[in-house]
C-alpha cells in the first residue's frame, strides 16, 4: 500500500525517538502539518505523520467505504517500520482508536491519544448526537460516510471548532476534509480497546468544549488506560487546529521530554 508520510525534520535534533501522528475522522496528514509538525521539529523531533488508506495521497480511496480499523492498524505498523526507530504514536479521534489497538500488538516507547474514541466505544456519545442531530445522521446512513457531519463551513465549526475559531481558516480545512470508511466508523462502537494489552506510557488528552466526545468521556478513558489526563478548557475536538493548538502541543512536548530519549 502506498501511503502519504509527510515529514519534518529538526535543524537540531534532541531526541533520538520520532514521533508518528495519526489523524481522524475524513483527516489526513495534512491536519497535523498546519501546525504540529513543524512545530514538533522544531523543538528537536523528528515529525512524521501518515494518511491511513484512502486519505490524503494515499492509495486505497477506491475501497474506503469497507476499509477496517485493522487495515488502519496495519498502515501505521507500514509507517512505523519506514522509520529508524520505534516511533511514539498520536492519534486524533478515530486515530486515537487506531493507536491504541496498534499499541496492543506493537511496542511503543509513548503514546498519546488526543480527543479519543471513548475505551467504551461510540454508542452512547453516538446516541447522544444522534438525538440531536436527527435529519443530519439520516444524511450519513443514506451516504454511509460520517464524514457528512464535517462537509460544510458551518458543520465542521459546530462539531470540531470553537465559536471564536477562524471562519476563513474552517472553509479552508473542509475543502482538504476527505470521506471516511463506513466500516470503521461503525466499529468506533464495538471494536473496543483493550488496555490491559496495552503496556505503553500514555497520556489522553480531551477538550472542554468537545461536541462529539465529552470530557467524562476522554476521563473515563484515560482510567481505563491508567494514563495521564489533560482537559483543554475553552477549546473543541480538533485541538492540533484550534486557536490555542499550542498549549496542547507544549504539554505533550513537556511530557514526553520525561518519557523518550
Amino acid at each position: 500500500m502506498r501511503l502519504e508520510i509527510i515529514s519534518q525534520e529538526p535543524k537540531e535534533k534532541r531526541f533520538e525517538t520520532p514521533l508518528l501522528f495519526v489523524h481522524g475522522t475524513g483527516h489526513g496528514a495534512w491536519c497535523w502539518d498546519e501546525n504540529f509538525l513543524p512545530y514538533f521539529a522544531e523543538k528537536g523531533f523528528s515529525s512524521h505523520a501518515v494518511s491511513l488508506r484512502g486519505h490524503g495521497a494515499s492509495e486505497g480511496y477506491e475501497k474506503l467505504k469497507w476499509t477496517s480499523v485493522s487495515d488502519y492498524v496495519s498502515d501505521v505498523f507500514q509507517a512505523a517500520s519506514a522509520l529508524t526507530k520505534p516511533p511514539v504514536v498520536i492519534g486524533h479521534s478515530l486515530g486515537g482508536l487506531v493507536a491504541a489497538k496498534y499499541l496492543e500488538k506493537h511496542e511503543a516507547p509513548a503514546g498519546i491519544l488526543i480527543a479519543p474514541s471513548p475505551s467504551e466505544g461510540m454508542f452512547l456519545s453516538g446516541m447522544r448526537l444522534q438525538f440531536q442531530n436527527p435529519w443530519l445522521f439520516t444524511k450519513i446512513a443514506l451516504k454511509q460516510d460520517y464524514a457528512v457531519m464535517f462537509a460544510t463551513p458551518q458543520l465542521a465549526k459546530k462539531f470540531l471548532f470553537s465559536v471564536d475559531a477562524d471562519d476563513e481558516k474552517i472553509a479552508r480545512y473542509v475543502g482538504r476534509f476527505g470521506k471516511e470508511s463506513y466500516r470503521a466508523a461503525l466499529e468506533m462502537i464495538y471494536n473496543l480497546p483493550k488496555p490491559n494489552s496495552i503496556k505503553t506510557p500514555l497520556l489522553v488528552l480531551g477538550a472542554e468544549n468537545d461536541a462529539l466526545i465529552a470530557p467524562a468521556k476522554i476521563e473515563k478513558t484515560a482510567r481505563a488506560f491508567n494514563a495521564e489526563c489533560k482537559i483543554f478548557p475553552n477549546m473543541a475536538h480538533d485541538l492540533m487546529l484550534e486557536r490555542d493548538w499550542q498549549t496542547v502541543a507544549d504539554l505533550m512536548i513537556n511530557w514526553l521530554e520525561k518519557k523518550i530519549q
